[in-house]
């Protein structure tokens, strides 16, 4: 699974040279019109989306499926989309409702109701899958349909839940196509969104065609899609370079996306917000290596981000010293006030001062992608270096097999990457150390969540910028997670393409839909 803020939606520099050769050999879809290849290094952990907190499924969903509200391209405020309207009933921020528009179709023709929207909210709470989204829901008390009327009723203020019926987890499922509580199997995907799931190949590729119904805020998909799903940047970079693909987003080897110039040949690129971010994850639960805090700041005490930024992703991503990123609204340092440089004496005290003897020994999980393990090799490096800790990296191929694993304690700490469902701080800090966080690390505190209800009570935002800086700071005194870096968003196409500029901007939504050909 982003930023309210002095603008993280950065305006994206694209830059494009001459020469389209070879483009008249490309596919075609059933209406004779070429279709775009895109490539990306994603991963799609589920096609139901009662199942699937992740960015790889959310771009396909944002497709396929409709939410009641969007964020549309270069802002930061969500607005209608499956809803004709919606809006905060009262003062207390625990009742919102939306209008359901009247003219949504299903691929199978029937209508959508406010009772589709009702089943898609209660199953995600009722199945609770450790890898879907109900953590984002965790305000939601129950919701009500009638007539095309869907009402929420919150347990607590919310402000945020706007942006969060504006993301993935919110999408509206086919109340005839999908069990009420079990995530649903095989390839098919039944939504209103700007596409529709023509095929899908797990790990391969989906096959996307315009949606002829499809009515919302986004712009009538002009072009036949297929996204090609790739091992690796290596992998993708091979494919970009052999043609075989039209546009390359996420990811690509940093030392392509450094060497990015514009004297290259049939290519344009745009480098978009800075809201990626990178963290280690601490296992906190009993029994685990990193369960003590004393353990975890040692940890944050020695870790050098400069070298970690520099060696091993080419100063394509920036060091980063809060869970919430730089250019978002509240965002502080209180890792870098801690541990300003690393500092091996500390640590030690550290470790001593909490009565543990060193060296610790620590498992690593890394999922098996990009520069992950190269990371994960770094990490190591620094932690051994000071001769305070033993570091064994557990490589992990299948994503899914990944997520399992951490969501079982598998690892003493993994490392894992953010992306922002929505474009406010809470997005960085509610889902990942809040009560029954999407990290399934262990971690809980009173104070952490108190400060958490405390900063969705605001519903001018800006008001909540004292208790996210205090909650930052609470973060980093305990260090249930160990912020690493953040990276701009790097989308590249052809010449041939259009629309590549507004496929992604850090918002979370992926809008294929904008794609077409010149």
């Amino acid at each position: 699974m982003r930023s309210v803020r002095s603008k993280a939606i950065a305006a994206g520099l694209v830059l494009g040279v001459a020469g389209v050769g070879g483009w008249m050999l490309l596919p075609t879809g059933d209406d004779g019109r070429r279709v775009i290849r895109v490539g990306t290094t994603d991963v799609v952990s589920a096609l139901d989306p009662a199942g699937a907190y992740d960015a790889g499924s959310w771009a396909l969903f944002s497709n396929v499926y409709q939410s009641l509200l969007t964020i549309r391209t270069g802002s930061d405020t969500p607005v209608p989309d499956a809803a004709s309207s919606c809006k905060f009933v009262g003062q207390k921020l625990t009742t919102y409702q939306c209008e359901l528009r009247p003219d949504l179709k299903f691929p199978g023709g029937r209508a959508v109701t406010a009772e589709d929207v009702k089943f898609s909210f209660d199953r995600i709470k009722r199945i609770n899958s450790d890898q879907g989204p109900a953590p984002l829901f965790n305000t939601l008390e129950s919701v009500k349909a009638e007539g095309r009327t869907v009402t929420f009723n919150l347990s607590a203020r919310d402000a945020t839940f706007p942006f969060k019926i504006a993301t993935g987890a919110a999408s509206i499922v086919d109340k005839e196509k999908y069990p009420a509580g079990a995530l649903r199997e095989g390839n098919g995907a039944d939504g209103t969104g700007p596409y529709v799931l023509d095929a899908y190949e797990p790990g391969e590729s989906a096959e996307l065609k315009p949606n002829p119904a499809y009515k919302g805020q986004g712009k009538p998909a002009r072009a036949s899609v297929t996204v090609r799903y790739f091992e690796d940047s290596a992998d993708l970079d091979k494919a970009w370079r052999e043609r075989q693909v039209e546009v390359a987003h996420r990811d690509m080897p940093p030392e392509v996306l450094a060497g990015l110039n514009p004297g290259m040949k049939d290519t344009r690129y745009q480098a978009s917000g800075g809201s990626e971010t990178r963290a280690v994850v601490f296992n906190v639960r009993p029994g685990s290596a990193a369960e003590k805090p004393a353990v975890r700041q040692a940890v944050a005490a020695v870790l050098d981000r400069s070298k970690i930024s520099g060696d091993v992703y080419k100063g394509t991503v920036t060091p980063l010293y809060s869970l919430v990123p730089a250019g978002i609204a509240a965002h502080s340092t209180p890792f870098y006030d801690a541990y300003p440089s690393p500092n091996g004496t500390l640590a030690r005290k550290l470790l001593k001062d909490g009565g543990i003897t060193a060296p610790v020994t620590l498992t690593l999980g890394v999922n098996q992608r990009g520069a992950n393990e190269a990371e994960a090799g770094e990490v190591k490096r620094q932690l051994e270096s000071t001769g305070l800790f033993q570091v064994a990296v557990k490589p992990v191929q299948e994503w899914a097999d990944f997520q399992k694993g951490y969501a079982a304690g598998a690892y003493d700490a993994y490392t894992i990457g953010w992306i922002a469902d929505f474009p406010d701080a809470d997005n960085f800090l509610a889902p990942l150390v809040g009560a029954g966080s999407s990290m399934n690390n262990g971690f809980s505190d009173k104070t952490v969540d108190e400060l958490i209800t405390r900063t969705q009570s605001f519903s001018d935002r800006a008001g909540a910028a004292a208790d996210f800086r205090e909650l930052q700071k609470a973060v980093a005194q305990q260090v249930p997670m160990l912020p690493i870096w953040q990276k701009k968003d790097y989308v590249m196409s052809r010449e041939a393409v259009t629309g590549a500029q507004y496929l992604s901007d850090g918002t979370g939504v992926w809008r294929l839909w904008e794609l077409n050909w010149l």
